[in-house]
């Protein structure tokens, strides 16, 4: 099962490495991090995307919870939130290809922020299904490369973490 956990921590040195620690000491890879500071600059905000079973995932969260420099968990993985995620896309383009890479971009409301003889890198943003759905129909192109940021989640309404 998917889980989708956010982690409020004090922003200061080591956090990051004891955090992922936890999961890889218990089997669990970490599919996607991000983390960036909050509006308040002494604390930083970790979204972490993992697999695995709902038990173990419990006790990593009662784990993390336990750490000093941790402020606040919350698995997201059945509550209501906002999913979204960046991704940049590096596809193969020709004069016979551009116009329906353009129309393709259009269609997702994503934008091209650089165009070369041979290419387009085009920058999109919105749920991981969306970033999924434009690589499939860009694929037959010739996609060059991809990198993606990963999943970042807000709770709706008042559910969320502070900061």
């Amino acid at each position: 099962m998917k889980h989708t956990i956010s982690v409020l921590v004090e922003n200061e040195f080591g956090v990051l490495s004891r955090i992922s620690g936890l999961f890889s000491g218990r089997g669990f890879n970490i599919e996607s991090l991000s983390v960036a500071p909050t509006m308040d600059p002494d604390l930083s905000r970790m979204t972490l995307v993992t697999r695995g079973d709902n038990h173990i995932l419990e006790q990593i969260t009662k784990h993390l919870n336990k750490l000093i420099s941790t402020i606040k968990v919350v698995d997201f993985t059945d509550g209501e939130y906002i999913e979204r995620e960046l991704a940049l896309i590096k596809v193969a383009t020709d004069a016979e290809t551009r116009a329906e890479a353009l129309r393709i971009v259009d269609i997702f409301r994503a934008k091209v922020i650089d165009v070369t003889p041979k290419s387009y890198t085009i920058e999109i943003t919105g749920a991981p299904a969306k970033i999924n759905g434009i690589l499939e129909l860009l694929r037959p192109m010739g996609i060059k490369e991809v990198v993606r940021s990963g999943p970042v989640v807000i709770g709706r309404g008042a559910k969320g973490v502070v900061g």
